[in-house]
């Protein structure tokens, strides 16, 4: 079960310092995001289009992904965009004890050189955020505002771009996918939410990132 609009009570059943979206700020800002790359197609794509809106972003990289296409990777961090950990396999939390997900953690923070981490699918036990934070003091359990839905292939490429369009706001999280499965979706709804933003006069940027 999800919602393209992160619903108030659905965060309050996740520990309180978890990240769901931002604070305002004096200049309004969006914070756009993408998981489960790199990918040797969706990445580079997306990378072109924030380019094209003057836009940053924050990738969670998958760490399988990252030792696969180490040089998409890079190109991320050439071109300013922040990188996020999602686990080494994409595996979801509900399935690992504490120990295990928090090896899988380890394993792509030997790839991923960030201080950011968001749970595969949103699936994070309670004892699994009190070992992550215990291991890596500091670091930033990142959620979500709005949800593309681009994953799900029984939406629609419009749904997907409305779902985003219809529910931002400054502050928000958005999340897309620069995956295989998500790509007929994305490249549709990615460049019209960009555009929108940008004559929102809405400033488009990546999640304050430290090296871990």
């Amino acid at each position: 079960m999800y919602w393209a609009k992160t619903p108030a009570w659905f965060r309050k059943i996740y520990p309180r310092d978890l990240v769901w979206d931002m604070p305002a700020e004096d200049e309004p800002s969006v914070y756009i995001t993408f998981d489960d790359g790199p990918h040797p197609v969706a990445t580079p794509f997306a990378m072109e289009q924030l380019n094209k809106y003057g836009a940053k972003a924050t990738f969670f990289c998958v760490g399988n992904n990252v030792s696969k296409y180490p040089d998409i990777y890079a190109q991320l961090l050439a071109n300013g965009h922040a990188v996020g950990n999602h686990t080494f396999d994409h595996v979801s939390g509900w399935k690992l004890s504490g120990d295990g997900y928090l090896r899988n953690i380890t394993k792509a923070k030997a790839y991923i050189n960030s201080d950011l981490f968001r749970p595969p699918y949103g699936r994070i036990k309670y004892s699994q955020v009190r070992k992550l934070k215990q291991a890596y003091p500091g670091w930033k359990i990142v959620m979500w505002d709005i949800l593309s839905c681009d994953f799900d292939k029984t939406m629609s490429p419009q749904q997907c771009m409305d779902n985003v369009l219809n529910n931002i706001r400054p502050g928000s999280i958005v999340i897309f996918h620069d995956s295989e499965k998500a790509w007929d979706r994305m490249n549709y709804a990615l460049p019209p939410v960009l555009d929108y933003c940008r004559k929102k006069n809405w400033k488009m940027k990546a999640l304050p990132q430290n090296h871990s």
